[in-house]
């Protein structure tokens, strides 16, 4: 069954399609229309979808409901692939450029015979693009950044996708017997939050042998002494190969890196036999360090007690905070969310759907809000688990959250966050997010930075001024552990845990099966040496009651 956001982007694919090849308007305002009709819609869109009663949704008429039918049911859709084939190729690389509308690229097209992303980098380096009609030199230059920077994100892919090749990889090294022992190491294992390369370790009675098995599953790209380099889903991937147990730890020390953390220590490995990562750094007089924390930033923390290793482990989360339920955006019910928490383990939970101004996410006005707190009561007493009503506030333009002291009192937790108007100069934006921060009734202030990784760059803040005023006026920072954002960023988690700010890791989950992506914002916060004492999620009840009334009194 897809999902609200499926068809949204569905829709509006359709539409660009339809621009592009210049059909009449009113097909085209049609889709777009609907798609916003859908943004917009408040009521639970998935349940009405699956029981083909879309009629009773404004914008949507009898054309756009088969097109969603189909979809729903069969996960394809026949306009978009007729759409798809009347045009060339690469015509869709081009939707990717930020900045380049249907019409932009139409006139590309037709003017130049510009269809894929390299003929458009091309044409901006010769100049051609400033000379079109609507375009001129700094949009000419606006595309070309904007190309770097999709040719740039096309080497990596997220942590949970290098997750999931993981998964497969190790499968299949687990199946060749002549493998006696396999990590994996690099990047992955230090948990950084894009990757661009997979590293293994493997031990071996022969290496001679294990090449040919290897090569039964992986195509061969090189042989470098012995190491075997391939790719997997055109991720490269490396296997670090010895038929020493001594070596393999050597191997699998060096290959974790960073190379700037290597540079640092320089322990001279190729001297030590060892039989763990532990040995190595015990020959070198050098205290242990967790692989996510090897990086160059280690060295670079002013408070030397802020080094210990992070003690913080999953399994220490108590609470399931900043989540969303189908009263917003969220593919769950209320009812569903918590079962699921309570089922993981999670001893109490807050839900923060969308505030009021997030007209685009479903977003809960105050007559809503007054029929969520009930069920809160209701669902809470059914399942006796502890569920706080927080919301996720928008954080407006000028810096205050939107809704009215009066209702902002009524919350048990709020989670104060920028959705809207990216494009503020650094000055405003660090005021703006720095006066939600100061406001009594902010407990978190949620992805600070703003990021999409791969996709979006973070806006412009002074985020040292930003964790300054969380410092100060007690308001916990959100690692936000879905891995599109992982943010806040781990480089800032040294200096932010050093000025005695909490923390908070959320899935932000929009879905039960994205509670799970909890434990990517716990690798995060590894890499910075959090404890977990600094993490609110880890409290008991009563510890997060406590925190909840540092600044107003709330009553449970």
């Amino acid at each position: 069954m897809a999902e609200k956001k499926e068809i949204i982007y569905l829709l509006e694919e359709i539409a660009d399609l339809m621009e592009f090849k210049g059909e009449i308007k009113f097909k085209i305002n049609a889709f777009r229309s609907g798609a916003n009709s859908i943004r917009r819609f408040q009521g639970d869109f998935n349940a009405l979808a699956k029981d083909r009663k879309l009629d009773g949704i404004k914008g949507i008429g009898k054309g756009l409901q088969s097109v969603i039918y189909e979809y729903c049911e069969k996960d394809s859709s026949n306009l978009l692939s007729e759409l798809s084939a009347e045009i060339p190729a690469g015509i869709k690389e081009l939707f990717a450029v930020r900045g380049l509308g249907a019409k932009k690229i139409s006139v590309l097209y037709s003017e130049l015979g510009i269809a894929s992303l390299g003929e458009l980098e091309y044409a901006c380096k010769e100049n051609r693009i400033s000379l079109l009609k609507g375009f001129g030199k700094a949009t000419q230059k606006k595309i070309l950044t904007e190309i770097e920077k999709i040719k740039f994100n096309s080497k990596f892919v997220l942590l949970s996708t290098a997750d999931h090749f993981h998964n497969t990889i190790s499968q299949i090294l687990a199946s060749i017997n002549q493998i006696q022992k396999f990590e994996i190491s690099g990047e992955f294992r230090r948990g950084t939050e894009i990757i661009s390369r997979l590293d293994y370790v493997l031990l071996t009675e022969s290496i001679s042998d294990l090449f040919p098995k290897l090569q039964n599953h992986f195509r061969k790209e090189e042989l470098k002494n012995t190491s075997f380099i391939t790719r997997f889903n055109n991720l490269p991937l490396q296997f670090h190969i010895t038929e020493n147990i001594s070596n393999y730890f050597n191997k699998l020390f060096l290959s974790t890196g960073s190379q700037e953390f290597l540079n640092r220590i320089a322990i001279l490995t190729d001297y030590i036999s060892c039989e763990s990562e532990e040995q190595i750094f015990s020959s070198a007089g050098i205290n242990y360090l967790i692989p996510e924390m090897r990086e160059k930033e280690y060295f670079e923390v002013q408070d030397k007690k802020l080094l210990s290793n992070s003690n913080l482990s999953i399994t220490d989360f108590k609470g399931l905070l900043h989540f969303h339920t189908t009263y917003s955006d969220g593919g769950n019910s209320l009812l569903e969310m918590t079962t699921a928490a309570k089922e993981l383990g999670f001893n109490y939970a807050a839900v923060c759907d969308h505030s009021k101004s997030a007209f685009y996410a479903n977003g809960l006005n105050e007559e809503r809000l007054i029929i969520q707190r009930r069920e809160i009561v209701e669902v809470s007493s059914k399942l006796s688990f502890q569920i706080f009503h927080g919301i996720e506030s928008d954080i407006l333009a000028d810096g205050k959250l939107d809704y009215d002291e009066e209702i902002l009192k009524q919350f048990d937790f709020i989670v104060a966050s920028v959705h809207s108007r990216f494009n503020l100069s650094k000055e405003e934006m660090t005021n703006r997010i720095v006066r939600a921060v100061e406001n009594p009734y902010t407990d978190l202030l949620g992805h600070p930075s703003g990021r999409l990784l791969l996709s979006r760059d973070p806006y412009q803040v002074d985020i040292r001024k930003v964790i300054d005023a969380c410092a100060v006026n007690n308001t916990a920072i959100e690692i936000n552990a879905n891995p599109h954002r992982l943010d806040l960023d781990w480089r800032w988690i040294y200096y932010a845990r050093e000025k005695g700010c909490k923390f908070s890791i959320n899935a932000d989950a929009h879905s039960t099966e994205d509670i799970l992506l909890t434990k990517y914002g716990v690798i995060t916060a590894r890499k910075g040496g959090m404890q977990t004492e600094e993490v609110i999620n880890c409290f008991n009840q009563e510890d997060f009651k406590l925190f909840l009334n540092r600044k107003v009194s709330r009553k449970f």
